[in-house]
C-alpha cells in the first residue's frame, strides 16, 4: 500500500463531515491537516464543525482556519441545504476535550506542509478554492511542491446552483480557475460523477446500524439532505465529498477523463461554468482531468466496509 500525506481544505458541511470520517479510516491516507473555509456556511461554523468531527474521527489532526470570504466576491452560502449550522441541526453527542485550533492561516500552512512534503503533498478541496487561490498568490513556488489536487466541484453538464455552475466553483470562480491554470494536475469530481453516487435510504440506515459513534454520525448528519433529494425525485442522497475521498485512494472504480477545464468568471447566464472540451470538437490545452463515472455498488460497498472499521 502506498500511503502518502494529504491535506483536506473544506466548509464542513454536512457532506464534508461524512468525507472525513471516511478519510479518518482509509489507510491510503496521511492526513496532515484539515484547513477550513467559508462556503456551505460561514468560516466560524465550518471551523466548530470541523472540530467536532475531528473528535468523531479519533486523531489529533491540526485545523488551520482558512479564508471567511471569496478573493473577489460577496460571500453567499447554502444554510437551505445543510442547515443554519452546517451540521444538519445535529447535537453531537459528546464531550470535546481538544478545541485546539493552529495559529497559521490555513493557506500559510497549506505551504509549510508541502515544503515539508518534498513534493508528494495531495491536496483534497471539498469546498470553495479559497484557501489555495491565496495560497497560489502569496507562495509562487507552491505548484511545484503539490503532487496533484482532487476538487469536489464542477460539472461538465449543468449546475446545482444555476443552471451552468455547481455551488463550490461558484461560490469564488476566479480562484478555482487559478486552480485549473496553476500547473498541478487536477483531478475535478464534479456533478457529473458525484451525483451517481448516491446513498438509498435503507443503505444509509445499514450504516447506522453499524452503531459506532461515527456511523450514527455519518447517517445522522445525511438525514436532512436525504430527505431533500427524494423529493426532489432522485433515488437517495448524493454523496459529493466523499467521491474525492474515496478516488483519491483509489480510482479503480471510477472512469476519468483527460481534458481542458477554464472556469468562466465574467458572464452573466454562465458565472461559475467549468468549461471542458470533454463533449466538443474543438480542443484545449489539457490542463486536468474530470471524473464522470462511479461503480455505485462498489462505492457503497466501500463506504460501508469503511465505516464498518473501528
Amino acid at each position: 500500500m502506498n500511503r502518502f500525506p494529504v491535506i483536506i481544505d473544506c466548509d464542513p458541511g454536512v457532506d464534508d463531515t461524512a468525507a472525513l470520517l471516511l478519510a479518518s479510516r482509509l489507510e491510503e491516507l496521511d492526513i496532515r491537516a484539515i484547513t477550513t473555509v467559508a462556503g456551505n456556511v460561514g468560516v466560524d461554523k465550518t471551523t466548530a464543525n470541523a472540530v467536532k468531527v475531528r473528535h468523531a474521527m479519533g486523531k489529533d489532526i491540526p485545523i488551520y482556519v482558512g479564508a471567511d470570504r471569496p478573493m473577489f466576491r460577496e460571500p453567499i452560502n447554502a444554510e437551505n441545504f445543510h442547515g443554519i449550522d452546517g451540521f444538519g441541526g445535529v447535537a453531537y453527542p459528546q464531550e470535546i476535550i481538544n478545541t485546539e485550533i493552529g495559529e497559521e492561516k490555513a493557506w500559510d500552512a497549506i505551504y509549510r506542509i508541502a515544503k515539508e512534503c518534498n513534493g508528494e503533498l495531495v491536496v483534497i478541496a471539498v469546498g470553495p478554492m479559497t484557501n489555495l487561490g491565496i495560497a497560489l498568490s502569496k507562495y509562487t513556488e507552491l505548484p511545484k511542491l503539490i503532487k496533484r489536487i482532487v476538487i469536489m466541484g464542477g460539472a461538465a453538464i449543468g449546475g446545482n446552483v444555476t443552471p451552468s455552475a455547481e455551488f463550490n466553483i461558484y461560490v469564488d470562480p476566479e480562484a478555482a480557475d487559478m486552480l485549473f491554470c496553476c500547473g498541478v494536475p487536477v483531478y475535478m469530481c464534479g456533478l457529473d460523477v458525484t451525483l451517481k453516487a448516491y446513498i438509498t435510504p435503507e443503505e444509509m440506515e445499514e450504516i447506522g446500524a453499524l452503531g459506532s459513534l461515527q456511523a450514527k454520525l455519518f447517517r445522522d448528519v445525511m438525514q436532512g439532505g436525504l430527505q431533500k433529494y427524494l423529493e426532489w425525485g432522485f433515488k437517495g442522497v448524493a454523496l459529493h465529498d466523499p467521491v474525492a475521498v474515496l478516488y483519491t485512494a483509489d480510482d479503480s472504480m471510477f472512469e476519468t477523463h483527460q481534458v481542458g477545464i477554464r472556469v468562466e468568471t465574467k458572464g452573466q447566464l454562465t458565472l461559475g461554468k467549468t468549461v471542458t472540451d470533454l463533449y466538443s470538437d474543438k480542443q484545449m490545452e489539457h490542463n486536468a482531468y474530470i471524473v464522470t463515472d462511479v461503480n455505485r455498488e462498489e462505492f457503497f460497498k466501500k463506504i460501508k466496509n469503511l465505516m464498518s472499521k473501528y
